[in-house]
């Protein structure tokens, strides 16, 4: 019965095996596991083509994807970022050797509030680390400015924004680069996976080597990399789960439109974004658990808890709040109220292609039961 199956936020979506079995023996009669396979080679044309951006290049994860951008880049001193997000997005910068300089976010849009980016300047600035939260765009433009006023880099944290667009173009084709992940969580999956979207050749090439120990050739190094590479495995299904995602999308956003129906209708919870951006991919479902409503969130959280569905408290803590970052002066709560307020209030809910009917219901009638005050 479908009542006593535990419900998560996300679940992978994944293609019927009886597809991948195919892949997997060309693999195996290949005996070529890795170290930019054909499979890899595939993917990383067909997932360029798919996207709209001529220059990608893969990665085992989206956190060495992250560490490399910033090498790439030599970045270096300080970096303006969110404190409302993973975790891997400032452990990138810790990793380089960066100091994050943590500044608020927008209320509405949960995305780097630009005043605040601008304010926060100073003579060791060298980039913005800017994520689109739940695969809903930055204020785009407005970051441009900065950077081009203060010749700043812009690395775009685009780990939720897989198949998102904004004025008709892909959202990762934006900033000097855009990091993808493809965990096996995300709205695109290969299981563990990653990308970096490159303006140009040359920035490839760069960005290849690196994530290859820095190797040109058999007996060349020229810069300390790491091993950042995906494997065949990964690469095949992520080439095959390319023919599923349109489907994928469509599935996310007609399960979007039947939650906001429903939670529109309950005083105290609040859908975020309203309205959804044009171009959005349903990542997530956050909604805001404000004071008019009966239970305050973390009571909410425990309900559902209780009901075998995982919700999450996305993102809780705030980076910020974490023992690495807390002593920095920029993460101190009352520089960030926005961020604070947003982490206190958030819940994601189950979203995935595979939700079925019945299960999206259990979930939306925990909501009007605490709603209603029901025990």
């Amino acid at each position: 019965m479908s009542s006593s199956r535990p419900l998560y936020v996300t679940q992978p979506a994944l293609p019927p095996l009886r597809e991948f079995m195919p892949y997997l023996e060309q693999i195996w009669d290949a005996r070529m596991l890795t170290n930019a396979g054909p499979f890899h080679a595939r993917f990383e044309a067909a997932l360029g083509e798919y996207l709209g951006v001529e220059h990608l290049a893969l990665f085992a994860n989206g956190t060495l994807a992250l560490i490399t951008a910033l090498q790439a880049l030599r970045i270096t001193g300080e970096v303006i970022t969110t404190p409302y997000s993973f975790v891997a997005t400032a452990h990138s910068l810790l990793w380089n050797g960066i100091k994050p300089v943590f500044v608020d976010v927008d209320p509405v849009t949960l995305n780097l509030d630009p005043a605040r980016i601008e304010a926060a300047i100073t003579p060791q600035t060298t980039a913005i680390l800017a994520v689109h939260v739940y695969g809903h765009p930055c204020d785009l433009d407005a970051i441009e400015r900065i950077a081009d006023t203060y010749n700043l880099k812009v690395i775009y944290d685009a780990a939720h924004a897989f198949g998102a667009r904004v004025g008709g173009r892909s959202l990762v084709d934006h900033g000097d680069l855009s990091v993808l992940s493809f965990h096996a969580t995300k709205v695109f999956n290969t299981f563990e996976g990653g990308a970096i979207i490159c303006p140009d050749a040359r920035t490839k090439q760069r960005i290849d080597r690196l994530k290859n120990f820095g190797f040109v050739d058999e007996v060349t190094v020229v810069a300390p990399g790491i091993n950042g590479k995906m494997n065949e495995f990964c690469a095949a299904l992520g080439l095959l789960q390319l023919e599923h995602v349109d489907a994928a999308l469509a599935r996310r956003a007609e399960l979007a439109r039947i939650y906001r129906a429903a939670i529109d209708e309950i005083p105290g919870l609040r859908c975020h974004p309203d309205p959804v951006p044009e171009g959005a991919n349903h990542a997530y479902f956050p909604i805001m658990v404000e004071s008019a409503y009966p239970i305050d969130r973390d009571a909410l959280y425990q309900r559902f808890k209780a009901r075998d569905i995982h919700a999450r408290r996305y993102f809780y803590p705030l980076i910020s709040a974490f023992p690495m970052y807390r002593g920095l002066p920029s993460a101190q709560p009352d520089l960030l109220p926005n961020a604070v307020r947003a982490a206190e209030q958030v819940l994601c809910l189950p979203l995935y292609p595979d939700l079925e009917a019945e299960d999206q219901a259990r979930v939306i009638a925990v909501l009007q039961e605490a709603g209603d005050g029901d025990a």
